[in-house]
């Protein structure tokens, strides 16, 4: 189990309350006057585009970030599946309000964002974008148990144009993120290794990359690579959670400027993950270079590393590849700043692209083998105190491929390419390097006590491969290396120290308690616009949301539920809650529920309403277990002396149980 403060600013409230006299909040608008708006004319319908889902700051966010070609104020509006009907969104659906900004020129139009919070488990929910008379298509995700064991997926480099065949580059792509999910459709997060795209601003380029559909129903937590660093469509099409958006995590120390950047953190479940701009890497460009992600780094796991099992940080750049980028001067400096700080900060695994090519590191621990006697493709590997394991993802899009490079004499240990005195052909740092000109994904198995590093092909020589289809080279047997295979296998067991840590899952409780919801999303109650009654006084009605009472206790013991308005209130202007009234029912019998007493306006009797508390349901001891639904109809009137006005007020709801 695990207990952390929530991240981000709480969503609408959905609560399940257990025992005791406690409240909701359930809320009464009345707008009193006469005559209906009329609008002042028919606008062009915003065109949607672009729509991707992105994680948020936990495993009860997602984040959709969007295309418009309107400035106009738009929302996300989330539902459960299981309450649409028709198609139709319900009228209690949520919706959270989107922000962003007008594209770069090259671009045209605006792009949005917005971030669906306080999601539920074991969920399937649909989401469309844009405002009303104005939605997108609706599109859905699946969330799944909040705690425990989980696959993710990690990709390397589309970078969609590449080939010089965007149709070929998508058409790989899709077909790699077809395959991936196909093998693994519970997979809870797909990760970037950056280079979404060949050229930073080419929208046709985006428009191939963003083409998958499942693009809309798992969540794409994105990198930025070099392709993707050179203009602002990158933070344009992601929206990214915890961003810290720093001069000094800029490649040119201005995020004003027409370049994406920034470094960001997020939890899921029990792993932490840290996403860094590694386009950023020397000062000299006016950035505060690789110290400035360092410091980030340790930062974040400082503040947040209890709060997670496992620490992944992901990059494009990668440290410890076996190809064209082997050696490139960046890297080098990388493989002696990088690797001690995360060793020291007990990172796990670090996720990296950029080379085009499969590699897995040895366990590195401060620049150097952590184990000498560490053998090259070792399916199990037990870091000691400060062991990383790198790895860097081939293409998976199949629109470029890096050959593997020879090792040199510079040295094997922190910035050297030499050679693996264990295996000579590969570099000292590599346990496996493998490129077949076919693509493949990571699949990470995140478990209690190891993390399984899986390299998986999702292709073959066969198109669609637009590399080879124009003219590279491939070598790959279908029979023996089919679609679906491995590459790569690594167990990865993590260190205890000296003592024995214990470890134990607590599930959801066994049925056999009570406690009360509003039915749904508890969205407004609106009365609509109170009518004029013989000329003396106002009227208008309506129901509450209905509320789901279970109780599977054995004791069968009584309970019950009442409720009491508070006064309407429109700024400076008051009536009082005793001119509510209402006519208790149970909706869906269950639980022994019994309705209560029907309550008058205080307009007909001269009482006090629901000004006061009053029973909306109850059953005795001694009563089945079960589910129940209770209701109300309301019955508002109000004396004609009120003054015009849009007011609201507040039903607290209170469950009492023995």
């Amino acid at each position: 189990m695990k207990l952390r403060p929530p991240t981000q600013a709480p969503g609408p409230v959905r609560r399940r309350v257990a025992t005791g006299a406690t409240a909701a909040l359930l809320g009464l608008a009345v707008a009193l006057g006469s005559g209906l708006a009329t609008p002042a004319g028919a606008a062009e319908p915003t065109t949607i585009t672009g729509i991707i889902l992105g994680v948020g700051a936990n495993e009860s966010q997602r984040t959709v970030t969007w295309y418009s070609s309107a400035d106009t104020a738009q929302q996300l509006q989330v539902a459960p599946t299981a309450e649409l009907a028709g198609g139709e969104f319900p009228a209690g659906a949520a919706t959270f309000d989107a922000a962003g900004a007008a594209n770069i020129a090259t671009s045209g139009g605006f792009n949005r964002h917005a971030t669906a919070t306080n999601l539920k488990e074991h969920t399937q929910y649909s989401y469309r974008v844009g405002s009303e008379g104005n939605w997108s298509s609706t599109y859905s995700f699946k969330t799944q148990d909040f705690e425990g064991n989980y696959d993710f997926l990690f990709f390397g480099d589309p970078q969609i144009g590449s080939s010089g065949d965007l149709a070929q580059d998508q058409a790989g792509w899709q077909d790699t993120v077809d395959v991936a999910l196909a093998a693994n459709p519970d997979s809870e997060l797909l990760v970037s290794g950056g280079d979404q795209v060949e050229t930073a601003n080419t929208e046709s380029q985006w428009n191939a990359f963003l083409a998958p559909d499942k693009l809309r129903q798992y969540p794409w937590a994105a990198t930025i690579g070099n392709h993707d660093v050179g203009g602002k469509a990158y933070e344009q099409h992601f929206y990214t959670p915890n961003t810290d958006r720093s001069a000094a995590l800029y490649s040119n120390g201005d995020p004003a400027s027409n370049t994406s950047g920034g470094d960001y953190w997020y939890i899921y479940k029990d792993v932490l993950f840290i996403d860094l701009n590694s386009n950023s890497y020397a000062t000299s460009q006016g950035g505060g270079g690789d110290a400035a992600h360092i410091d980030y780094v340790s930062k974040v796991i400082k503040e947040h590393g209890a709060e997670a099992k496992w620490k992944v940080l992901t990059y494009h750049h990668s440290i410890y590849s076996p190809a064209d980028h082997a050696k490139d001067g960046d890297n080098k400096v990388r493989r002696v700043a990088f690797p001690t700080t995360f060793s020291k900060l007990g990172v796990d695994l670090v996720l990296q692209g950029h080379d085009h090519s499969y590699s897995r590191s040895y366990l590195i621990k401060n620049g150097e083998k952590a184990d000498a006697a560490e053998q090259p493709g070792a399916a199990d590997v037990y870091p000691g105190p400060g062991g990383v394991l790198y790895v860097t993802a081939n293409s998976a899009s199949g629109s470029k491929y890096y050959d593997i490079t020879a090792p040199d004499n510079s040295g094997t240990s922190g910035a050297g390419n030499g050679a693996d005195p264990l295996d000579p052909k590969k570099y000292w740092y590599n346990s496996v390097q493998n490129q077949e000109h076919v693509r493949t994904y990571v699949k990470v198995q995140v478990r209690n006590d190891k993390l399984v590093v899986e390299n998986v092909r999702s292709g073959t020589c066969a198109a669609p491969n637009s590399s080879v289809q124009h003219g590279n080279w491939c070598e790959n047997t279908t029979a023996d290396q089919p679609v679906g295979s491995l590459v790569d296998k690594v167990t990865v067991h993590p260190y205890h120290g000296t003592g024995q840590d214990l470890q134990v899952n607590v599930p959801t409780a066994a049925p056999g308690e009570f406690g009360w919801t509003i039915d749904g999303y508890n969205g407004l109650v609106d009365l609509g616009t109170a009518q004029e009654v013989n000329g003396d006084h106002f009227t208008a009605t309506g129901k509450i949301n209905p509320i789901a009472v279970s109780d599977s206790r054995r004791s069968l013991a009584p309970w019950s539920i009442s409720a009491s308005v508070s006064d309407f209130q429109d700024a400076g202007k008051t009536f009082s809650g005793s001119y509510l009234g209402w006519k208790p029912r149970v909706l869906q019998d269950g639980a022994g529920a019994k309705a209560s007493d029907s309550v008058a306006s205080g307009y007909d009797d001269k009482g006090k309403g629901l000004s006061v508390s009053r029973g909306l349901g109850s059953a005795d001891q001694g009563h089945p277990r079960g589910t129940a639904k209770l209701g109300a109809d309301l019955d508002l009137k109000i004396p004609d002396s009120v003054e015009k006005g849009g007011y609201s007020a507040t039903l607290t709801i209170t469950a009492l149980s023995s």
